[in-house]
């Protein structure tokens, strides 16, 4: 029987031999192989700035504390992602305000979040879902015509593209995540990346308990440094993205053209002005397929081919925000998401037989 899991983190001898090196070296905590992988990753990017934190939970709260997010601020953002993009708002005691997605791209809707701004607004928290750029051409409009802060979730969008720019570069700063699963690993970990010379240095001091110099601490910080095993894992992670970026792509384009042809079954739409990079492969199961969505997954299951369902409840329905007093039916379109979506295998490991498989075996279920 075959074992397609949804997630396989690709770790070679390259990255072996680094992170064998770094403990060979004793130099473990943050050092030379952090800031190597903080300029190659900003390079990359094609930003100025990047800080490196121990988890992408951590570069979001970072991001949030450096642009002085407070107690009675707000902050829009999208319920359909994971918990620590709305989280990482709580930790400043400012309220997330949610707007609805878009109900192709999965990503916030311009126009919802436009409905939403109030006096109180400081800043719409975008999510790239699943690897495609949200529409920041729009944003980037709404938040300068009403004076706001851009924030980029990019934990999912590695290597994503925008009109020919990469995420993480459009706003006033960005987050990353490095978790085992994303397009490219360091164990854990995250990124902090921003143009802004004030922003860089502000999130400098937060990550490293507010200190200039060794032993001198201008504000409150934290311990939120990424060791330099982390960093020569990155390293070499980053140098592979683009391969395996473009496997994902390929595989992608393989699903949709095979599931198109299936009723019941809605591929990914992608938006033409961007490039997704496909961290998940994302459909929608309706009522004119024969199982619904949680059916499917046991009967993949079965198959022997991985899913993972992203995201099943959205934020303003699970218990934390119900305690908050979020209302249940501020985001259609977000519910009606969490209960269809699907991923299916998509990274690189998966080949063209695979592929072959996932696609015969959907038809077989669907009673062709």
């Amino acid at each position: 029987m075959r074992n397609m899991p949804i997630a396989k983190p690709q770790i070679g001898d390259e990255e072996i031999d680094a992170v064998v090196n770094v403990l060979k070296s004793g130099m473990l905590a943050h050092g030379k192989e952090v800031e190597a992988f903080e300029r190659e990753f900003a390079d990359y990017l094609g930003a100025k700035h990047g800080i490196a934190v121990a988890n992408g939970t951590a570069a979001l709260d970072v991001a949030l504390k450096a642009l002085g997010i407070k107690d009675g601020d707000e902050v829009i953002t999208t319920p359909f992602t994971f918990i620590a993009t709305a989280s990482s708002i709580l930790f400043q005691r400012a309220k997330p305000v949610f707007a609805d997605i878009d109900e192709k791209t999965f990503n916030l809707d311009p126009d919802d979040v436009l409905k939403r701004i109030t006096d109180k607004t400081k800043a719409i928290l975008v999510v790239h879902l699943y690897g495609q750029p949200a529409d920041m051409k729009a944003f980037k409009e709404i938040a300068e015509d009403h004076n706001l802060y851009l924030i980029e979730d990019c934990a999912q969008a590695h290597g994503a593209e925008f009109e020919g720019q990469k995420v993480g570069t459009f706003g006033d700063i960005a987050a990353f995540s490095f978790y085992p699963t994303k397009n490219m690993t360091t164990g854990e970990g995250g990124m902090v990346v921003t143009n802004s010379d004030e922003l860089a240095e502000r999130a400098r001091l937060i990550r490293s308990h507010g200190q200039v110099q060794r032993y001198y601490h201008v504000e409150l910080g934290y311990n939120l440094r990424m060791t330099n095993i982390a960093g020569a894992l990155g390293r070499v992670q980053l140098r592979k993205l683009k391969e395996w970026n473009e496997r994902r792509r390929e595989n992608a384009e393989k699903l949709t053209e095979g599931i198109s042809k299936i009723d019941g079954l809605i591929p990914p739409y992608v938006d033409p002005r961007v490039k997704h990079v496909y961290h998940q492969y994302t459909i929608r199961v309706t009522d004119e397929f024969p199982l619904n969505r949680d059916e499917l997954v046991e009967k993949l299951r079965e198959k022997g081919i991985g899913t993972g369902i992203y995201y099943p409840l959205p934020l303003h329905h699970q218990p934390l925000f119900q305690k908050l007093g979020y209302e249940e039916n501020c985001c259609p379109n977000s519910v009606e998401a969490s209960e269809e979506v699907v991923s299916l295998p998509v990274h690189p490991a998966v080949s063209d037989e695979d592929i072959d498989y996932i696609v015969r075996t959907l038809r077989e279920i669907n009673g062709e």
